[in-house]
């Protein structure tokens, strides 16, 4: 886990650090002149900046994925071991059955987490990966419904609107830290302000960061919902909720305070961590595929 998040944070700096230079060298981050913020010059700077980190971050998940999880990636054509083979058969099933033209990768990563995910920069360029846990802890129809749903994450296009989602985010984000820092940098000294600004740059866009972070989170709960549909509608809805109901029983038999999962992503089940949870709780997702 600690290997994932150094690498996505050492991608996320050096992707906005090489943005940053070429904008600076643009001079397209002059947005302040003759001590006046600039709002137009801002705002083409402030989309620059949001929308280029989502759209490179987008380009390079599928390879990022491979790396950050250790994914062995199973090339179909080559000799396969029977399990292999089923999983490949079975993705590759449901992917047409959601009409896609395209099969996505598929592949398998050493972990004893009952995982899955779905990445990738469009619905002709992703992968499908699960974990050696899952494959071992689940049974034929819970990973079936597994497959499903991840399968309809990428028919429903959900990493692209994640991005346009991420990249307006980014947007305001930077945009609003900008002038929210320059109206407090007018509050002190000329001598100071160049800090002031500087810092006050820091601080609000890791607030609005924050802010912003809900929003996006809200919709990736959505999305599960979504998926879950596309998954019952794919695998049949009776094996989707074995599925979830699977992988709730073992969040219930491992230490709750050890959360990964990564796209099937399960939480402890405590309310006041649900408004930066990328995924709804287990429960409410059963009970609205029994209502389905």
């Amino acid at each position: 886990m600690a290997k994932r998040i150094f690498l996505f944070i050492l991608t996320n700096i050096l992707v906005l650090t090489t943005i940053m230079i070429v904008l600076s060298l643009l001079g397209v981050n002059n947005y302040i002149q003759g001590g006046n913020i600039m709002f137009g010059q801002l705002l083409v700077f402030s989309a620059v900046v949001g929308f280029s980190g989502s759209f490179i971050s987008l380009a390079i998940s599928r390879w990022m994925a491979k790396k950050m999880m250790g994914v062995k990636v199973i090339n179909p054509d080559g000799p396969l071991s029977s399990y292999e083979q089923d999983l490949v058969d079975r993705v590759h099933r449901l992917s047409r059955a959601a009409g896609l033209t395209k099969m996505p990768e598929v592949g398998i990563y050493d972990s004893p987490e009952v995982n899955a995910f779905a990445t990738g920069p469009s619905k002709r360029r992703s992968l499908v990966a699960v974990s050696s846990g899952l494959l071992q802890n689940m049974d034929d129809d819970a990973v079936e419904g597994v497959l499903a749903h991840e399968v309809a994450h990428i028919a429903n296009g959900d990493m692209v609107t994640m991005t346009l989602l991420q990249g307006i985010i980014n947007t305001f984000v930077v945009f609003l830290s900008r002038i929210a820092a320059w109206a407090v940098a007018q509050l002190v000294d000329e001598d100071k302000a160049a800090i002031v600004h500087f810092l006050a740059i820091i601080v609000f866009q890791i607030a609005f960061s924050i802010l912003g972070s809900i929003v996006v989170m809200a919709y990736s709960r959505y999305r599960e919902f979504h998926a879950d549909r596309g998954g019952a509608d794919l695998a049949g809805k009776d094996k989707m909720i074995h599925a979830l109901e699977s992988l709730r029983a073992h969040v219930n038999r491992v230490d709750t305070r050890q959360e990964a999962l990564a796209s099937m992503k399960i939480s402890g089940g405590k309310k006041k961590r649900m408004l930066f949870s990328t995924h709804p709780d287990l429960d409410e997702r059963i009970r609205r595929l029994h209502a389905k």
